[in-house]
């Protein structure tokens, strides 16, 4: 009989001997899924981390969070090693909307996918032919409450575990190695497992043979609405929520089949979350601080000894605690010292929002929508080209605290990696190091600003707008007004208020620079104009003093994107008044500037041959200027062309200019003249 079942313990421990599957706990699953994936190196903030490739797929994948990823697999990993971090929960604290709960749910995700690989699937026991007993009435099987691994029955199929080994050896056929493996995660069967497993072994006078017939493994399901493997226990509010969501309870449906009264069968523990995940997975608590004193009094036990505990019954459990909190009621929670057990057995990650402008545009794409949108008649929406830019900038720049040291552009441009004039990497990393100092965790680095929600918030505004729906287009200078809004609306702090309305200036002046660079792109008929400029002066810089520079100022130099040789004449004038417009008077100093690019050029081309100096602001700036305001065909300067359109040759410079945006930079007939008419008023001129 037991030979013809597949489903048999000793088939599940052969699949083990010959590596078709894994034993292992929840720490150590995770820990190898993470750590098996692709691991880069990369710099952030001046230091340099590891970047987890796992957590970088997809189509929502997480931007950012490089220090916050590396904690979180640094504890899994300790965890895995046999750390203390294996008594702790690991609990993420910081402002609402910026993506804790997006995290853990990643991760989970992440997880399932991971076990749905067989080598890696999660398996239990459920006992069968109960109905022989004689004490469990009309229940015939039972399986494990807490989704047990058929390898903890095995390690507990004799009362002794002297026994349990020798079986491993003899009858399963698994080297000394294994079980030792096996061992390394003993841990005892739960209350209920363990008093059917005793009913058994009398029933069959202890012939273990015969007692394995009634043992039939079964896979663990893996569908996340169960909240089995991966369950999300949300905090409620204080009447409904109680220790029977997290523990379960006693059964009277149970109570009217089971006649022994001291069986622990009789309480159902899966009514609880804490059972579902017991075998193997991940318990998410979020915003656990909001439970009322008793429920987190329960975790303070679940996280410390990892068992269910009802009435002195205790059902062992294999889980990783992960939870969630914002500032506020952390704070609180941390207020009243004699909660203090409980934080002492929390892993406190402070996330902080993401302050990388470019990795914003990718957070800023998921609040945009990637479906095409619609204007409230029906009719196609149009996005403007520098939308995502604007309203990245808007949020970004309030994220980013105030310093002596830098400028608010400055510590922008260095947070995401870019050269800030003179200004090093090192100054941000002193100013980071210095807010982390602070005691009050929101003064920390990032970890103020406007989040991802408002983010949305902003951006649902703009949609619903007259204008918006009038010109079918969401045009990118409306945002920096419906940002306002929100913080107008949302922000509660008088503060953070005054501070976030001071960024959006600097934002909206960062805009001007950049519809500055738009529209000599148009003027000039293409989309790659200024860049080529600003080539064009750092490579003049770099051959004024090169040795073969002949009388005609001409100079050959292999260009390293291409690898060909290119001639460029070297203009002098040109060179100047780019100068002047950085305000370098003196020889002295125009010297200094030249020498600071071409070290920028000399580290920076080694490593990315497609670099381009559009980083360095005040530059582009200069050659933009130098650009537009130089005399236009004799029709004034570009805005007085654009602006004064009564004759003939200032209209057709106008009508090829929007042609060119429409068909070259991506623009429709609405924002590309909003975006004209913007350029040639004086609003945000810095």
């Amino acid at each position: 009989m037991a030979g013809e079942k597949k489903n048999t313990l000793k088939n599940h421990m052969l699949d083990i001997k010959n590596d078709k599957r894994v034993y292992e706990n929840s720490f150590q699953a995770i820990s190898r899924m993470i750590l098996d994936s692709e691991i880069e190196k990369v710099v952030v903030n001046g230091k340099t981390t590891y970047d987890f490739k796992i957590f970088r797929q997809g189509k929502k994948h997480i931007v950012g969070m490089y220090e916050e990823i590396n904690s979180f697999v640094s504890f899994v990993k300790d965890a895995a090693e046999g750390g203390s971090s294996k008594e702790m929960a690991y609990v993420l604290v910081g402002e609402p909307g910026n993506g804790k709960t997006y995290f853990v749910e990643y991760v989970s995700r992440l997880y399932r996918e991971f076990l749905g690989i067989e080598r890696n699937s999660k398996s239990t026991f459920k006992f069968t032919g109960l109905d022989k007993i004689g004490t469990y009435g009309k229940i015939t099987t039972i399986e494990s409450q807490t989704y047990e691994d058929p390898v903890v029955l095995a390690m507990n199929l004799f009362e002794s575990e002297t026994e349990s080994r020798k079986y491993f050896e003899t009858k399963f056929g698994l080297s000394e190695e294994q079980v030792a493996a096996c061992y390394h995660n003993y841990r005892p069967l739960g209350a209920c497992t363990a008093y059917i497993w005793n009913d058994i072994r009398n029933h069959c006078d202890g012939k273990m043979v015969d007692m394995l017939d009634f043992v039939e493994i079964v896979k663990v399901p893996l569908i996340e609405s169960l909240g089995t493997v991966t369950g999300k226990y949300p905090a409620k509010d204080k009447i409904t929520s109680s220790a029977v969501d997290l523990l379960g309870e006693e059964s009277i449906q149970r109570l009217l089949h089971i006649t022994d009264t001291n069986n622990p069968y009789r309480f159902d523990l899966r009514r609880g979350a804490l059972a579902r995940v017991g075998g193997g997975g991940i318990h998410f608590s979020d915003e656990m601080f909001k439970n009322k004193k008793d429920l987190v009094q329960v975790y303070l036990g679940v996280i410390q000894n990892r068992t269910i505990e009802m009435d002195g019954f205790k059902w062992p459990i294999d889980t990783m605690i992960v939870a969630t909190s914002n500032n506020s009621e952390f704070n609180r929670f941390l207020a009243e010292k004699e909660e203090a057990p409980i934080i002492d057995r929390c892993r406190i990650s402070y996330i902080s929002h993401n302050t990388n402008y470019l990795q914003q545009e990718q957070l800023t794409s998921y609040a945009i929508g990637s479906e095409s949108k619609t204007t409230l008649t029906r009719e196609v929406m149009h996005q403007d080209p520098n939308l995502n830019y604007a309203a990245s900038v808007a949020v970004i720049l309030t994220r980013l605290p105030h310093s002596e040291k830098l400028t608010p552009i400055e510590t922008m441009k260095l947070a995401a990696g870019e050269v800030a004039g003179e200004k090093s990497i090192k100054a941000l990393a002193e100013v980071i190091d210095t807010l982390s100092q602070d005691t009050d965790i929101t003064n920390r680095f990032g970890q103020k600003g406007l989040g991802q929600r408002n983010l949305g918030r902003a951006i649902q505004l703009l949609g619903e707008s007259s204008e918006t729906n009038e010109g079918c287009c969401m045009f990118s200078y409306d945002v920096f007004g419906t940002v306002e809004r929100v913080i107008l609306d949302y922000v509660t702090d008088a503060n953070d208020r005054a501070k976030y309305l001071d960024d959006l200036k600097v934002a909206r002046g960062l805009y001007r620079e950049r519809i500055m660079t738009e529209m000599f792109n148009a003027y000039m008929d293409e989309p790659q104009a200024i860049r080529k400029d600003v080539m064009n002066y750092v490579n003049m810089i770099i051959g004024i003093d090169a040795e073969h520079l002949g009388p005609d100022k001409m100079w050959k130099y292999k260009d390293p994107q291409t690898g060909e040789l290119k001639a460029l004449k070297v203009d002098e004038r040109f060179i100047k008044s780019i100068e002047e417009r950085l305000q370098l008077k003196t020889d002295e100093q125009r010297e200094t500037f030249r020498t600071t690019i071409r070290k920028i050029y000399g580290q920076k081309i080694g490593m990315d041959p497609n670099y381009d100096f559009m980083d360095n602001l005040e530059l582009v700036k200069a050659v933009t200027d130098v650009r537009l305001k130089s005399d236009i065909s004799g029709a004034g300067s570009l805005i007085g062309a654009l602006a004064n359109r009564t004759n003939e040759e200032n209209q057709k410079l106008y009508d090829r200019m929007i042609d060119t945006m429409l068909n070259k930079l991506g623009y429709c007939r609405t924002c590309a003249q909003k975006t004209i008419e913007y350029f040639c008023t004086q609003d945000d001129e810095s």
